[in-house]
């Protein structure tokens, strides 16, 4: 006999204090700092920038960011009759976000544009695209910075040409047959990591030796980021030492075609974040690669190209706060306890102001380095350039350091509904570390921090006047430079420490300059003075919380 349950109806469903996602926002025209800083330095890029800001938060670009990292790249190692095809198949949606920020320009605005401030425009676009998606900004990021590489090697003009155009296209087939170009690097070897001089890959040459010259190149890469580029800077080694080449995915067979290069896909990474990235280990068998610089300098040849990427990294991370803020933001906005909404709790006000607070000066410090790389032309260059040199690794460091504290804490200020795969918080947490590690780990930085001071000690002179020029009229950022003065010129200067100094000082530096006072102050107080404590939210009781948040709210109803 079986017993029907009791009939019972169930409770109405609450319509209330339900929040929906964030979309329809413009990412651009709400952000106050960038752009201030796009009309202030690059007015041309307006229009261009504006249209990707209307895109960040719309329906269909978060639903391709999400399909993206749930179906991952696989390997396709051999075709079905059991040759060896080395390729990699992506979800459509991976190939959408791509062409995307490729046709924006998020990779090219800097070599195309021939304007004035083109690369903060450009910069601009990065910190934008770093809060859709950080997998394919990875691509857009290499491209930037072998573009002028590229330029600089005659032999190697087509991928420079299709590397810069404002598109993307993915077919598998010789760049000379393309109408858009992406490029990969693959450096590091498992027995060496950051340490390029310890990598044992081989290069032989082909006939004559010497820069824009043939070689073939045998050994192993233990990550490739993005293996179906269409070429990758790597070093190998050759009896005057290390060298830097780029391989292309294609080579001439010596009859006037192209064949595909011997370049091997072992497998893919599993890694934490990041994943609708293909990241690989690979092989070269006698791959056919023109020698870039000159043999013996490859180490130095491919830093001339890091400079880009690091400042990439120090961008897409202020980009990557700015997504974690504006959805803690907009949650907090939307949602009510204990009679308020979130975002007007004393308690949790005073977390949101500390996370606006952290994606300003992350912010400025980023824009502010784009700046150094447009005045090449300028009576100023030389000091730019210094600036620039120590400036680079500061940024990089400090932006990355801190990011995941950032996506990590606008987690916990939605709650359980940030710890659910549906929301694209979780996507922003495993995404935040991985910028410290790409392109130098922090202790690199602080290493090349030190090197700067060590060599070419002149170069903390433009950061020091800057400082000093914010200064007046601010006891705190006075005595934050009269201690760094100290430090730097001290014998036992270096370390996390120093760096950290150099950060939140210009970063403060540039608030007092570029941001509303009652920013600029609740910085100053807590990042210099002492007044805060070891996690966010415990800003001075002097701190305008209400003003700062209004500052850091992007415009929603």
């Amino acid at each position: 006999m079986t017993h029907a349950l009791p009939s019972r109806s169930l409770p109405a469903a609450p319509t209330g204090n339900l929040v929906p996602d964030l979309t329809g926002v413009d990412a651009f025209a709400g952000d106050a700092l960038i752009s201030a800083a796009v009309a202030e330095n690059a007015p041309w890029s307006r229009d261009r920038i504006s249209a990707l800001g209307q895109e960040v938060w719309a329906p269909e670009t978060l639903v391709a960011a999400r399909d993206a990292h749930r179906h991952l790249p696989e390997l396709r190692a051999f075709d079905r009759l059991g040759n060896r095809s080395d390729t990699v198949e992506f979800h459509p949606a991976y190939h959408q976000l791509m062409a995307q920020g490729f046709g924006h320009g998020v990779h090219a605005l800097a070599w195309t544009a021939g304007e004035p401030g083109a690369h903060l425009a450009r910069a601009a676009l990065s910190y934008l695209w770093n809060q859709v998606d950080g997998a394919t900004a990875c691509p857009t990021g290499m491209a930037y910075a072998a573009v002028p590489t590229l330029r600089d090697t005659p032999e190697l003009a087509a991928f420079a040409e299709r590397t810069a155009v404002h598109g993307y296209d993915p077919s598998f087939r010789p760049v000379q047959e393309k109408s858009a170009a992406t490029i990969g690097y693959a450096m590091t070897e498992k027995q060496g990591g950051s340490d390029l001089r310890a990598n044992v890959t081989l290069a032989h040459p082909v006939g004559s030796r010497g820069p824009g010259e043939a070689y073939l190149l045998n050994g192993h890469k233990w990550f490739c980021s993005a293996p179906m580029s269409d070429g990758f800077f790597t070093v190998a080694r050759t009896e005057a030492g290390p060298c830097c080449f780029f391989v292309p995915r294609w080579r001439p067979d010596g009859r006037g075609n192209w064949e595909v290069n011997g370049i091997v896909i072992n497998r893919l990474k599993d890694k934490l974040g990041n994943r609708a990235n293909a990241s690989s280990e690979i092989e070269y068998h006698d791959a056919w690669a023109i020698l870039v610089g000159e043999e013996g300098r490859g180490v130095r040849t491919i830093l001339t190209s890091s400079d880009y990427t690091r400042l990439d990294f120090a961008i897409g991370s202020a980009g990557l706060m700015r997504a974690a803020l504006s959805q803690a933001l907009y949650y907090n906005d939307h949602r009510s306890a204990f009679g308020a909404r979130l975002s007007d709790l004393p308690v949790q006000n005073a977390v949101l102001a500390d996370l606006a607070l952290e994606w300003a000066g992350a912010t400025v410090l980023a824009l502010r380095l784009a700046r150094t790389l447009d005045h090449h032309d300028s009576p100023d260059a030389v000091e730019q350039r210094l600036l620039g040199r120590i400036l680079t690794p500061v940024a990089k460091y400090w932006n990355c350091k801190r990011a995941p504290l950032v996506a990590e804490e606008a987690i916990e200020c939605i709650g359980g509904n940030a710890y659910i795969e549906d929301h694209p918080l979780p996507r922003y947490y495993r995404e935040a570390p991985l910028n410290a590690i790409w392109e130098g780990t922090s202790n690199m930085m602080v290493l090349d921090v030190e090197r700067v001071l060590a060599r070419e000690p002149k170069a903390v002179e433009p950061l020091l006047d800057e400082i000093r020029d914010a200064a007046a009229g601010e006891g705190r950022l006075t005595a934050a430079l009269a201690d760094l003065e100290t430090s730097v010129t001290s014998p036992d200067a270096g370390g996390r420490r120093l760096v950290t100094k150099l950060a939140l000082t210009m970063q403060a530096a540039l608030l007092v300059r570029h941001a509303p006072p009652w920013v600029a102050d609740a910085f100053c107080a807590s990042r210099l003075d002492g007044d805060w404590g070891p996690t966010f939210g415990t800003l001075p009781r002097s701190a305008d919380a209400a003003g700062i948040i209004a500052f850091a709210r992007l415009e929603w109803a």
